[in-house]
């Protein structure tokens, strides 16, 4: 009887019948707290709808946007990857590396993001088959990673870097640049497929019931390693599109990112105990943060008083989570 029950809600959880509903009102209910906050906005600054800031604020989502999306997933499968910041560092610097040493664009970008692949692959294999705890394990990642940066760039941002790599983030169609195209691209194709391909509905099946989800025969390992490299890979797509479209690579780029991503991804419907969340609340979480941020710039708000504002966000979204996930667990 027990198995019987478990194929049951493996097949409700992985043709996403468990989960949707929820998803809606949570987006739903996101998306008028935002369109709220727009019309504050419109009234509280005339700058708010110029092109030019407009157009900053989604440019600065093109950095957090794509890493949102897969950190989301990661979540869902009850994971947790604090080394992105630094992941988007090595991207930009090794691939600044490659072009300014004559490499070709597409096998420097290549090299680029397979070092960031490789990355999540390490995070995967010692967090699945060697059972070390995801916090320490991509905190410890994190500052290697930063040194590491430090070490191959000498400390110095790598400039001088060609035309044709440039046009990739600072490139314009229709009066837009590239990124925007880009992150849009990936909140469609992403949504789809966690809302309705078989595969990606087994990251919510193992986020929030991994025993389960061994017994019924899947590779609850490779999942979670793949999951690690989704996150790292994305990592480093938005570390290049930040190099091409600044002109060079930092090394210190990407430094609290981290608590950023995993705020906006939890105001968005994860949850930092798995099971839950979607792509497209993701990105209206990242939105609300970008949103806010922008606001507070507007409004003349001090540095120090958003960094303090942004980590009671992130405080409040986990506490409501909390609360949340301990009610479920009364009603059961």
């Amino acid at each position: 009887m027990e198995n019987i029950t478990v194929k049951k809600n493996s097949l409700s959880t992985l043709n996403g019948k468990s989960t949707n509903k929820g998803h809606i009102f949570q987006e739903a209910v996101l998306l008028t707290v935002i369109l709220s906050m727009v019309l504050i906005m419109s009234f509280a600054s005339k700058y708010f709808f110029s092109l030019r800031n407009l157009e900053a604020l989604l440019l600065g989502l093109t950095v957090e946007g794509p890493i949102v999306l897969a950190m989301v997933i990661l979540l869902i499968a009850g994971g947790l990857d604090l080394s992105i910041g630094s992941t988007l560092a090595l991207s930009g610097v090794v691939t600044g590396l490659c072009l300014v040493n004559g490499v070709p664009l597409i096998i420097s970008i290549c090299i680029g993001l397979g070092s960031c692949i490789l990355v999540g692959m390490i995070n995967g294999i010692l967090i699945s088959y060697l059972k070390l705890n995801p916090f320490i394990t991509t905190l410890g990642m994190m500052i290697a990673l930063r040194g590491l940066v430090q070490v191959i760039a000498k400390g110095r941002a790598v400039i001088n870097l060609p035309s044709t790599f440039l046009v990739i983030g600072q490139g314009k169609l229709w009066g837009i640049q590239f990124p925007i195209y880009l992150l849009l691209f990936l909140v469609f194709i992403g949504d789809y497929a966690l809302r309705n391909m078989r595969f990606f509905r087994q990251f919510y099946y193992i986020g929030g019931n991994e025993k389960a989800a061994f017994f019924n025969g899947m590779n609850v390992n490779l999942i979670k390693i793949i999951a690690y490299s989704l996150v790292s890979l994305l990592a480093g797509i938005s570390g290049i599109m930040l190099t091409a479209r600044i002109g060079s690579a930092s090394v210190t780029v990407g430094q609290g990112i981290e608590m950023r991503v995993i705020t906006a991804a939890i105001i968005g419907g994860a949850s930092l105990m798995g099971g839950k969340g979607s792509i497209l609340g993701a990105f209206l979480g990242a939105l609300f943060m970008g949103i806010l941020s922008n606001s507070l710039n507007l409004l003349g708000v001090d540095v120090y008083w958003q960094n303090l504002i942004t980590g009671m966000t992130l405080i409040s979204a986990i506490t409501i989570d909390s609360l949340i996930e301990k009610r479920k667990k009364r009603e059961k």
